[in-house]
């Protein structure tokens, strides 16, 4: 059985401000509605497939944007700030403007985020946080699930598209970049499924 996740206790909710003041604890937290909730920790074939995507990403990304591994976002969910970390995160140069990075949380609504699904994560959950990236403004959302070996995209105009075998991914607010759910997975090196 998974454990549930640790949640650092606080008499009041945490602002913004204090969340991002934390002095760095055992594992990734992120700020839902004014807690630090610690984030499932990954399994073998979650690491396995964010090493290949980010390195599929980071190819593509050159030249036209920036590309984070476990980078926290500050968006807002509702009137609450939020801090999620995406596994994934592409900010584009276009999006980002005239504003330099420092080393900072993405201050922005990002192109694209990528959630891994972990064992003891249900689908659910996770397509209710990708529903609230898109209402906090993010542009894509991919859900990647390593046991179906299936990728899922999220976009505030279009319902939500699964990719499995040899259906090109596409998208055209991310020119060029084109691939196959298979050849992630394979060259992710994780069994196939039946």
């Amino acid at each position: 059985m998974v454990p549930a996740p640790t949640m650092i206790a606080a008499p009041t909710p945490l602002s913004l401000a204090e969340f991002l003041q934390l002095p760095e604890q055992d594992g990734i937290f992120e700020l839902v509605d004014g807690e630090a909730i610690r984030k499932v920790s990954p399994k073998f074939f979650h690491a396995k497939l964010a090493i290949t995507l980010g390195i599929f990403l980071s190819e593509w990304a050159t030249g036209r944007g920036e590309l984070g591994v476990e980078w926290a976002v500050i968006l807002k969910k509702g009137d609450r700030d939020w801090v999620p970390v995406p596994d994934l995160t592409y900010l584009s140069y276009e999006r980002l403007g005239d504003r330099t990075l420092g080393n900072e949380a993405c201050p922005i609504p990002p192109d694209l985020v990528v959630e891994i699904i972990s064992p003891g994560q249900s689908f659910g959950d996770i397509v209710q946080k990708a529903t609230d990236y898109l209402q906090a403004g993010v542009g894509r959302v991919w859900i990647a699930e390593p046991e179906a070996q299936s990728l899922t995209v999220f976009c505030a105009d279009a319902l939500p598209q699964t990719y499995r075998d040899d259906t090109p991914i596409t998208d055209p607010e991310l020119l060029d970049l084109n691939f196959t759910a298979r050849s992630l997975f394979q060259r992710a090196g994780l069994p196939q499924t039946p």
